[in-house]
């Protein structure tokens, strides 16, 4: 057996798809796309690799037993070097789980089934999790009553709220969270909207209309012209972003390029 495919015991006894491969062609869709609706594990992996195919088994043991709830899908890094540039990998194998199409939890090396189910079983929905996908303000203001820490529930709220206009409240709830990328972006999201400058009329309808690649153009080209504090909450904004596009947007390499450029 390799560590691309299922075993013959799994195969007898799980769907075919148990563990699908995929490709740069088909992450978007197989990886993120679906990582939306429940947990996707991606294994990171290369035939020649020995803890790799000690590691495959074991993955697809302990992701059958929980009957769907995870997804797992399989990048042959020799095939997709792009892809393993794209999320760092520097060792394999490499396990990585998405959530919303980020990387959530993670970890490298041949791991035995306790720590792999360990690992899986925190993968799984929360009751702030369940809470929060309601998607309303009053479920997501819930989900973070039950757990604070809930990133998706606050960038999520944060954005409603900037959505509609209440800054100051979005500016509250992202606060809480500065060391999260997305949230320290909306935070300068919400300085933005309450200034209210007419030369940032462009940018502010971007990002209220989800338009993050061009709302990073207008933020990019904003910084050049710009110095001191108005400066950094523009450089926040690109980088927020270029971390709603995510990683694989044909957008975000140049745009990051353009950033660095700009501000040195």
């Amino acid at each position: 057996m390799t560590a691309g495919g299922p075993s013959p015991e799994l195969m007898a006894a799980a769907p075919e798809t148990l563990k699908v491969e995929v490709d740069q062609a088909s992450f978007p869709t197989e990886v993120l796309e679906r990582s939306t609706e429940r947990p996707v594990v991606v294994d990171f992996w290369a035939a020649w690799c020995g803890p790799c195919r000690q590691l495959g088994p074991v993955l697809e043991q302990e992701v059958a037993h929980l009957e769907g709830q995870v997804l797992l899908r399989a990048v042959d890094v020799d095939q997709s070097p792009q892809l393993a540039q794209m999320f760092g990998i520097r060792g394999i194998p490499a396990v990585k789980a998405f959530r919303d199409g980020h990387v959530v939890a993670e970890f490298v090396g041949a791991q035995p089934a306790p720590q792999v189910r360990a690992f899986l079983q925190g993968l799984l929905p929360s009751e702030a999790d369940l809470l929060a996908e309601g998607g309303d303000e009053a479920s997501l203001r819930a989900a973070l009553a039950a757990d604070p820490s809930h990133l998706p529930a606050r960038r999520q709220l944060a954005e409603r709220l900037l959505r509609e206009g209440r800054s100051a409240e979005a500016s509250v709830v992202a606060a809480l969270a500065p060391q999260d990328r997305l949230c320290d972006g909306l935070a300068a999201w919400a300085q933005l909207q309450d200034e209210g400058s007419e030369g940032d009329a462009q940018l502010l309808g971007a990002l209220r209309a989800g338009d993050f690649a061009g709302a990073a153009t207008y933020a990019i080209g904003a910084v050049a012209d710009s110095t001191g504090e108005r400066r950094d909450i523009l450089r926040r904004v690109a980088i927020l972003c270029f971390e709603q596009l995510g990683p694989e947007h044909p957008a975000v390499g140049p745009g990051r390029a353009s950033l660095a450029s700009s501000l040195y």
